[in-house]
Parts: structure tokens; C-alpha cells; sequence
């Protein structure tokens, strides 16, 4: 007696389907082979495993963007703070006046930027200075002049209405 054995393939609308001994089948696939289905079929296969790996890796960049950084992310987007002063000033307002911190050292405006899959500042010094200049931050004497108590002032308030009216 002999043993049965049976393949069934299908990928979109190619479809190959054998039944028989081990012989038959084998002979049957390698003609399915040469008629070049095979070849059609792994490139579909290939293809669909491409775009699975894309929609997997966009997914994982979503979820990648905390809560936060997407908040954060849209407020720069929807008020067109361009230029890494102004998304400074706007990082600070987030941070301070958003979700009420009274502390913002580098390292956490810093991961602000980074939540929101935005470059971060890099030497944050140097721009929270400028601000300081241009009086859009200020900071409590009580405090040291130290950058991670830097607030806005009206103005900087100003300056970025008119940033988020444009």
C-alpha cells in the first residue's frame, strides 16, 4: 500500500494543489517550478513580507511616541514654532505652564524633544540665554539665575500666540 501525500499552496491567486505519492507529487511541484509560478509566488511572498515588516516598524515609531511627546509634537506643528529658539520657548511653556513642572533641567527638555521624535536643542545654555535677552524667560532671583528655573514672561507668552496666529 501505497502512502498518500498532498500538498496545497496558495498565495493571492496562484494556487497549486497535488495529491499523490511522494513521486508524483515531486514531479508534479518541479513542473509547477519551471512554468515559473513558483517564482511569482516567493515574490509575492517577499512583497508581502516587506510591507508587513514596514507597517510593523511605523507601529512600533507610533507607539515609540509617548502621550507626551505626541502632545508636545502637535503644539509645535500646530503653532508653526519652527527654529530651535522658539521650540525651546515652546518646550518650556509645555512644560511649565501645561503640565505644571517647576523644575525643567536640560535632561527633561531634552527627553521632551526626543518623546516627540523632534532633534533636541543640543547646548540648551546657549539658547535659554538668548531667550533670557530677548526677555521671553526670566528667572526668580530666589533661584540663582540657574536655566532649569527659566519661565516664560509675558512676552515670550506673546511671541508665541503670534507664532501659533501666523
Amino acid at each position: 500500500m501505497s502512502e498518500l501525500n498532498k500538498i496545497s499552496i496558495r498565495v493571492g491567486e496562484f494556487e497549486f494543489e497535488s495529491e499523490g505519492s511522494q513521486l508524483e507529487v515531486d514531479e508534479k511541484f518541479a513542473q509547477f517550478k519551471e512554468e515559473g509560478f513558483w517564482n511569482i509566488i516567493t515574490e509575492r511572498l517577499d512583497e508581502a513580507k516587506d510591507i508587513a515588516i514596514d507597517n510593523s516598524n511605523s507601529a512600533a515609531q507610533e507607539k515609540s511616541f509617548s502621550e507626551r511627546g505626541k502632545k508636545f509634537h502637535t503644539l509645535i506643528e500646530n503653532c508653526s514654532i519652527e527654529g530651535k529658539p522658539d521650540q525651546v520657548l515652546g518646550a518650556l511653556h509645555f512644560l511649565r505652564d501645561i503640565e505644571g513642572l517647576d523644575d525643567c533641567p536640560p535632561r527633561v527638555i531634552n527627553a521632551l524633544f526626543e518623546q516627540a521624535n523632534i532633534e533636541p536643542p543640543g547646548n540648551l545654555s546657549l539658547y535659554i540665554n538668548r531667550l533670557l535677552e530677548k526677555k521671553f524667560l526670566s528667572i526668580a532671583k530666589k533661584h540663582d539665575d540657574k536655566n532649569r528655573f527659566a519661565e516664560l514672561t509675558d512676552a515670550g507668552r506673546k511671541h508665541l500666540q503670534k507664532k501659533a496666529e501666523n
